[in-house]
This record gives structure tokens, sequence and C-alpha cells, in this order.
């Protein structure tokens, strides 16, 4: 947040308590909400919230406060920080894991290998911050647990986000080579979606043959004489 105390909550905390500014004068120099200040005030909001104090903390001189008590029109001016502090470096290498995860790591490998075989070595090791050993040993199944691994998404254990999940899939599909058409990971292929699709009719592409055909005309002619021999035998007015 651009031109706002380090502090914003806690400083509003602050001036509600120790000087006469209005309420507008200290949401416009925290970037509060009035509102948001005025239940400060109530005790409705930060209860829980020690006040810091921004004149001594260099963010606010004494003279911008008396001034602002004594002009309700008047804003804050937030004072610039003297201490420059270094840029932050960003980190390479693998992504550090709390101990508590850690073992949680092969599972995540496990699934990442499984649903995004394109992801490089280097990428799973950013992502779950491993070592490219494990990977390889979960890779040729010699990982010592790998008989009771079960595949987990990453995200939900807490290892990676899902934007830096997405991030890298995007990325290794892009570098990846275009697959065959049909070729399913595995070296499987898949069906034609105007086969998959179909409406199933076991026995629509059934054409019986000539032969058959005269088998089964013979077999109900025969049937139907024989049942008209039986009807004349039973009837009692041709005894």
């Amino acid at each position: 947040m651009a031109n706002a105390p380090l502090m914003p909550k806690a400083t509003a905390v602050w001036l509600v308590d120790n000087t006469s500014l209005s309420f507008a004068q200290i949401a416009d120099f925290c970037h509060l909400h009035e509102l948001e200040v005025k239940a400060i005030a109530d005790g409705d909001a930060a209860q829980g919230i020690r006040g810091i104090d921004p004149v001594s903390g260099g963010q606010l001189t004494r003279e911008e406060v008396e001034k602002g008590e004594k002009d309700s029109s008047y804003r804050l001016k937030l004072q610039e920080s003297k201490v420059r502090l270094p840029e932050v470096k960003k980190r390479k290498g693998p992504r550090y894991t709390p101990v508590s995860r850690r073992h949680d790591r092969p599972s995540a490998i496990l699934w990442l290998i499984r649903n995004h075989p394109e992801l490089k070595d280097s990428q799973i090791m950013r992502l779950v911050g491993t070592t490219k050993s494990t990977i390889q040993s979960i890779r040729d199944r010699t990982h010592w647990n790998i008989a009771t691994l079960q595949p987990i998404d990453p995200v939900a254990l807490g290892l990676c986000s899902q934007l830096d999940l997405d991030f890298e899939v995007n990325k290794a599909s892009k570098n990846a080579p275009p697959r065959p058409e049909g070729e399913e990971v595995g070296g499987q292929t898949l069906l034609p979606a105007d086969v998959t699709t179909a409406p199933s009719q076991p026995f629509a592409d059934f054409e019986p043959s000539e032969r058959n055909r005269e088998e089964d005309d013979r077999i109900d002619a025969d049937s139907v004489f024989a049942k008209l021999k039986n009807l004349r035998r039973d009837d009692p007015e041709e005894d």
C-alpha cells in the first residue's frame, strides 16, 4: 500500500487514543474507511490490537499532528523513512519446506509425476522443495516407501500454491513437444470421438446370411404346419 503507515490499524488505534484528530483525518492517513475508524473509537473493532506511535516510529511528526488538530480539513503527510532496506533477492534453488510437511513430499512428487509428466525435475524441485535423487527414486519405483505412497495434490498439502503450480505446468506445456493425435500418457491410444460418443447398438451391424434366413423361414413354416395338424387332430367334428 503506497504512502501508508506500516501498520495502519495499530497506528489508527494510537491516533484515536492520543490525539484529537477527526475520524476522516485518521482514515485518510491510515488508508482506512472512516466508519472503520469510528468503530475503533467505539471499541467495536481492533480490540486486541495494541496502538503504535507513528511519531516515535518516524512516520509522522509532532508538527503534522498539531496542524491536523487545529484544522480538521488538513490532511496528514507521511514522512519518508530514512532507513533504506536492502532489496530482497529472489531465492534460487529448492523451496524451503517446513519439517512438519517434509514427510508429505514423496506423495506430492508421485502426484506430479502421474498428472503432469511434462514437468521437469527442476520444476518439481522448485514446487515441492525436494532433491533430484528423491524424484528419480520415485520415477524408478526404488523409493523405500513406494509400496505405501499415495499421490496427493501438493496444493492440498500446502507445499505450493495453485498459482505456482499453474505457472510451472503452463511453462512445461509450452516447451514440451506436441503429442501425436490420440496418444495418451503411457503409450496408449484413445478411441476416436465418433466411436466413444455413438449410441450403444450392439446388434446394429449384424446382418444374417442368406442360409440362416432360409433356415429360419423353413423352421417357421414347419412350426406353423405342425400346429395346424395338432388342431385338426383335436377337432371332435372330424372324428
